[in-house]
């Protein structure tokens, strides 16, 4: 399905978006988000990735198109949640052979899997007293990145996952995911989590950051969360509350044990996801978080669409400006990694995901490369 045929279905969704003010502002008249900012100073993003595995071959395929900072996964044994030291040293080691800078940790542990698969659930259960066992794992956890000179560790405080209605199909025999509310039907009315409302899953998200924050100061790791991919309509989707799942819910989110070491893994495509009009609206929802420091890594993705209905996208194809978000979040200082995510496949050819990798770490460095000689 191209631009054009999604567009025409797309109504559906958007008033299902419509329908729930209280997730989203309504989109003010204008329809421009305005001339292109204009920073100065040297560009400092950086070309990242997150895709595994942690091998020689993979990382010599990431140095080879660009890609110099990385998000990356150090083995965990013996039943652990954490990563010793020395395998997080390990790493970093295999990392710097091939000239990449590790920079951020994937753990084991709270991943973006939903609750019914999730092998170890107590901390989004709420489950006492094994989430306080899981939580020390991950206090352990910050320790050993701090002596290994790792300064991230990105999570996910999730129950359902990503969710995704379909595919669509794109140029060339791609598939993307996409997500219509108005067709949405779950597996199974709950989630072995039972009802969740919004109260009960702010209470797990500050149990969990009221132990975790303070080991992050002392220790000064940043530990950087994933918003819900993508919000639900108010009553919930499969009994749960989505409370990362809109701005609001966001901002709430990194004002619960205010830290510099506490913000988001600020995934441009799901923060897309949750507005009405991102073509226009994502900008500002950049300078917030990022004048308050709250952005700790970005995944630079597109899509096509808004909150209810949309479907993911080519980063040369989406509705959102590419350019202009490069140059805002340079605008509010941000100094982390691009990185692409959720690139299309293409059904029997398993190869396609590195292609589109390949094409994604181009898009970004040119863009990159027009800012720099920009601001020269």
């Amino acid at each position: 399905m191209d631009r054009r045929q999604f567009f025409g279905t797309i109504g559906a969704g958007m008033v299902v978006a419509a329908c729930a003010p209280d997730l989203v502002a309504a989109p003010a008249a204008s329809t421009s988000p305005g001339p292109l900012p204009k920073p100065a100073g040297r560009l400092k993003l950086k070309l990242g990735c997150q895709s595994g595995p942690s091998t020689d071959e993979h990382f010599a395929y990431l140095a080879r198109y660009g890609v110099t900072n990385i998000c990356a996964r150090a083995p965990v044994s013996d039943g652990r949640l954490y990563s010793t030291v020395a395998e997080l040293t390990d790493l970093k080691g295999l990392a710097e052979r091939h000239g990449l800078s590790f920079d951020i940790l994937d753990p084991v542990m709270l991943p973006s899997s939903h609750i019914d698969r999730e092998r170890n659930p107590a901390i989004m259960l709420g489950e006492s007293p094994q989430r306080d066992r899981d939580i020390e794992q991950f206090q352990q956890l910050i320790r050993n990145c701090a002596q290994a000179g790792i300064p991230c560790i990105k999570y996910n405080m999730s129950i359902l996952g990503v969710l995704r209605t379909g595919t669509v199909q794109g140029r060339g025999g791609t598939e993307f995911g996409e997500w219509n509310a108005a067709e949405a039907r779950p597996a199974t009315p709950l989630t072995r989590a039972g009802v969740v409302s919004q109260d009960a899953f702010w209470e797990r998200i500050t149990y969990f950051l009221d132990r975790v924050v303070p080991v992050a100061n002392e220790y000064r790791v940043r530990l950087a969360c994933h918003p819900h991919d993508p919000g639900t309509p108010p009553e919930g989707y499969q009994g749960v509350h989505r409370v990362l799942g809109t701005i609001d819910g966001l901002k709430r989110f990194v004002g619960i044990n205010e830290s510099p070491y506490h913000g988001l893994n600020f995934c441009q495509g799901t923060v897309s996801e949750n507005l009405v009009d991102p073509s226009r609206e994502i900008f500002d929802v950049i300078r917030w978080f990022g004048n308050r420091r709250k952005i700790f890594n970005v995944h630079f993705r597109n899509i096509i669409g808004g909150r209810g209905h949309f479907r993911e996208a080519f980063p040369d194809e989406g509705d959102v400006d590419l350019y202009r978000a490069l140059l805002t979040y340079h605008e509010v200082g941000y100094d982390g990694m691009l990185m692409p995510d959720h690139v299309p496949e293409v059904p029997g050819h398993p190869e396609a995901r590195d292609q589109s990798f390949a094409f994604a770490y181009g898009h970004i460095r040119g863009l990159m490369q027009a800012a720099e000689h920009a601001l020269a």
